[in-house]
């Protein structure tokens, strides 16, 4: 049998990956749900035919995506995760000893069943006592919510479907109210070699709700472009204050995110720094 996976962006190019079987697929009113098996990179998550993850670097996001304000925070408690409902972003939050509360608030309730039965890699994590799950619209709970956290992490897929409001100013307008004073939001950037107008769009919405507005970069093997980016936006921490080396300590052994990546990951080449109107 030869089966391969292809994701083809903006129809002028693909990625491909070989699949030696498919393990799960399924539909809900939202999106098709697929894992698959693959040759080299492991088990694989589809929505809609687009790739969300894979064993082999599944890693990359999930620490930047949660380390990154985590550590800049001085103090996080409770850390509301939108999307994500592999789990990854919340295994990362748990290794924060002082995380005493993670909601994950999942649109889709079939992509937290499917990755519970078929990628325990990311999703064992949410069993932990510390993990509440709630299958709703992110946008509608962060409206209507009166819980506050310290970090808001917005695992979202590309700008399309569900996950379009996601990229709203209505919907950061309620993330800031929810936040707590020294609260941080951090979310799915996009790549700046095929989205720079979204990543710029999302910056100046951002501009307008939060005093401190950021772009971070990292790197993958299975997105379009190989480098993409999360948007940090806080009520006053900077992502380029001092780490706690107790706090970055305690994370014990990671495979990608370091010190010097923190630092490094907010250094925007000069293309991608025209690209958002920022002086290079």
């Amino acid at each position: 049998m030869d089966l391969w996976v292809e994701e083809r962006n903006q129809d002028t190019h693909a990625v491909r990956f070989r699949v030696e079987r498919v393990l799960f697929r399924g539909e809900s009113e939202f999106q098709t749900v697929e894992i698959v098996e693959t040759a080299a990179h492991g088990r694989m998550l589809l929505n809609d035919g687009l790739i969300m993850l894979t064993e082999r670097d599944e890693f990359v996001y999930h620490e930047m995506i949660a380390h990154v304000p985590l550590l800049a925070h001085p103090g996080p408690r409770r850390v509301l995760v939108i999307g994500g409902g592999d789990g990854g972003t919340v295994r990362e939050c748990l290794k924060h000893r002082d995380v005493e509360h993670v909601r994950l608030v999942e649109i889709d309730g079939l992509v937290v069943d499917a990755c519970r039965e078929h990628i325990l890699r990311t999703a064992a994590c949410l069993d932990d006592p510390r993990v509440q799950v709630t299958i709703a619209d992110g946008v509608a709970f962060v409206a209507e919510t009166a819980e506050r956290y310290d970090v808001v992490l917005v695992d979202s897929t590309d700008p399309i479907g569900p996950a379009q409001p996601l990229f709203g100013r209505e919907f950061y307008g309620n993330v800031r109210r929810v936040l707590t004073d020294q609260g941080i939001v951090v979310s799915q950037c996009e790549n700046p070699w095929y989205e720079g107008p979204a990543q710029r769009a999302l910056l100046d919405i951002l501009g307008e709700v939060f005093p401190v507005v950021s772009l971070y970069n990292y790197y993958n093997l299975t997105y379009p472009g190989g480098m993409w980016s999360f948007s940090f936006a806080s009520k006053g921490p900077r992502p380029d204050g001092e780490l706690n080396p107790p706090r970055v300590e305690a994370l014990g052994e990671l495979q990608w995110w370091t010190p010097a990546i923190q630092r490094a990951a907010f250094a925007l080449p000069a293309f991608q720094r025209r690209a958002l109107g920022l002086e290079t």
